[in-house]
């Protein structure tokens, strides 16, 4: 048995965010603040990137910044609660260098394919500048956490917006849904066999839409 906030809980990473959730009395308004809370998140981001959801367990995250794992419930009413905090600063923080990569391209006049050549860019540099928030987004998939699964679809959904805006001003008869499966699972799949020292960010990002655009123009 393990404990959260003083209920007993039977131990198994696939039962622990929903025991949490059953178990834990109700915690009104928004998580407490607190000097700890980035440190939790931090720790979170860490521990769910190595270890995924299930595999990060609460006394993992709550013994890494010192404290005991009822004490979490002071922020956080369960685990895939945090799970959604931890979400959310990593689509903030991937929104944010969008957001800049999109207005450096705007500002020098950047046509469409160059624009969505920014934000790929952009995209793979904050997945690849070993920040755990933007990969804890490509490693965490929201079916495994079905308590927040909506939640997440929503934030993930969110940002992707920006990208399918970026797609659907594009020259040319393509099918922009596919493209932008294609294009988004590229990107994301680059942290799992990237090796620093070779290719960098922008070349790959580059290389990809290269072959995308080439494919695109000889389709017209």
């Amino acid at each position: 048995m393990d404990r959260f906030d003083g209920f007993p809980r039977h131990e198994g990473d696939a039962a622990e965010g929903r025991a949490v959730s059953a178990h834990a009395r109700p915690r009104r308004g928004p998580p407490r603040a607190d000097s700890r809370l980035p440190r939790i998140l931090d720790r979170a981001a860490c521990l769910f990137r190595e270890k995924g959801f299930q595999g990060a367990s609460v006394r993992d995250i709550a013994g890494s910044v010192g404290m005991l794992p009822g004490s979490l419930y002071c922020h956080f009413e369960s685990k895939e609660d945090l799970l959604v905090a931890v979400y959310a600063e990593g689509v903030r923080r991937l929104s944010r260098a969008l957001e800049q990569a999109l207005e450096d391209a705007a500002a020098r006049e950047e046509d469409a394919w160059q624009r969505l050549e920014a934000a790929c860019v952009a995209h793979l540099q904050a997945l690849l500048d070993g920040g755990d928030y933007a990969q804890v987004i490509v490693r965490v998939q929201p079916g495994e956490a079905p308590g927040a699964s909506a939640r997440l679809v929503a934030l993930r959904d969110g940002y992707e917006r920006r990208f399918r805006a970026l797609i659907d001003a594009l020259p040319g008869p393509v099918r922009r849904d596919y493209l932008r499966l294609l294009l988004l699972g590229a990107l994301n799949w680059v942290p799992s066999w990237y090796r620093p020292g070779k290719d960098s960010p922008r070349a790959i990002a580059h290389g990809f839409l290269q072959i995308l655009h080439g494919r695109v123009s000889n389709d017209r």
